[in-house]
């Protein structure tokens, strides 16, 4: 099978076939395009606010995706496994920070201004938001068991290379259609609707957290 060279210069390691390349490529793309609370959130701020402030929110959650996601690979999933207590801590943790979320979908009166704007979810929300995603955990892991042998680190930093730009653009697309929506959104009353719909996803899939839990 064929490998590509240009992971060896980049890693100073050894090449990677081309077919575990491209199961990393489609692990990536499925774990980042479905839905799950980054994705809603982010498709909650292109419905609401300009364009750049939903760009803002996903370059946070990407980047703090990589990050966690390097994480996992070096052994913190397992030090998650040893102490089962900071698992639960971290389940409940996502659960209130999703609920928080939803609270404030609920309460918000529809009406867009330049002070709603200075409140809308940034860099930071989005980066700590999937340090508190289940999603994004159960996606690291479970993509490390598969793809790399036993988190070996050039795999792994190849691994969240691929990621980057799939989880980037993935989120994107949650971003323009939500910007897409706001086209037919011409009151308050329909913002009103939209972000209590969204408010009941993220509560559902709290639900979800836990049952799997």
């Amino acid at each position: 099978m064929s490998d590509i060279p240009f992971f060896h210069s980049l890693t100073g390691t050894g090449s990677i076939e081309l077919s575990v390349l491209s199961s990393m490529t489609i692990f990536a793309l499925v774990a980042s395009i479905t839905p799950g609370p980054v994705n809603l959130v982010g498709l909650s701020s292109g419905a609401r606010y300009k364009l750049p402030v939903g760009l803002i929110f996903i370059t946070g959650a990407t980047l703090g995706f990589v990050v966690l996601f390097i994480a996992i690979g070096l052994g913190l999933y397992q030090v998650m496994q040893e102490f089962p207590a900071l698992n639960r801590i971290l389940q409940w943790g996502g659960v209130a920070f999703l609920l928080w979320l939803s609270y404030l979908l609920i309460k918000d009166n529809g009406e867009i201004s330049e002070q709603d704007q200075k409140k809308a979810p940034g860099f930071m929300t989005g980066a700590g938001m999937q340090w508190l995603n289940p999603k994004a955990w159960l996606a690291s892991a479970s993509g490390i068991a598969a793809h790399t042998a036993s988190g070996e680190l050039n795999e792994v930093l190849i691994f969240a290379a691929i990621y980057l730009p799939i989880c980037w653009l993935s989120l994107l697309c949650w971003v323009y259609a939500g910007a897409f929506m706001r086209q037919y959104v011409h009151n308050a009353g329909m913002m009103r609707v939209i972000n209590r719909s969204l408010a009941g996803l993220l509560i559902l899939s709290c639900g979800l957290i836990l049952l799997e839990g």
